[in-house]
């Protein structure tokens, strides 16, 4: 069996934003050497998640708007700590931190609109992701 541990370091220029990595990710997957297997992807921060869904505008708006109603900026007993960012740890459990993506052939076997994303809700400062590549 191979295994591959990579870090992908992002900043995002908003607080909120969407980042598509399927191509950074196809690329650590090809160069592996793995040709059957699982790519573990996950964001390392409480704040962030990362997820797989189609890469259209409205949808990612829709996405950002439905956390919202399920996990409101506002009040939180989190911050009473001096954190003002309770609602991004709720959107990171809603969404999710990590995702399993099947390697076929040598590469990210994904649906036709699939595409991976990371969301960070708590954004303007450097995070990173972990990809963890395993298989023969």
């Amino acid at each position: 069996m191979k295994s591959r541990t990579d870090y992908l370091w992002l900043e995002t220029e908003q607080p909120r934003q969407f980042v598509n990595l399927t191509e950074r990710v196809r690329a650590l997957v090809r160069s592996s050497g793995v040709e059957e297997g699982l790519v573990l992807v996950s964001a390392m921060h409480i704040t962030a998640t990362v997820f797989v869904n189609d890469d259209e505008s409205g949808l990612l708006q829709d996405i950002e708007q439905w956390a919202d109603r399920l996990a409101p900026p506002g009040d939180y007993q989190h911050h009473r700590t001096g954190e003002s960012n309770g609602d991004a740890h709720l959107k990171n459990l809603l969404i999710g931190h990590q995702v399993v993506l099947p390697i076929t052939g040598g590469d990210l076997d994904l649906g036709p609109w699939e595409q991976l994303f990371y969301g960070e809700f708590d954004g303007r400062r450097r995070k990173r992701v972990i990809v963890k590549i395993l298989g023969e």
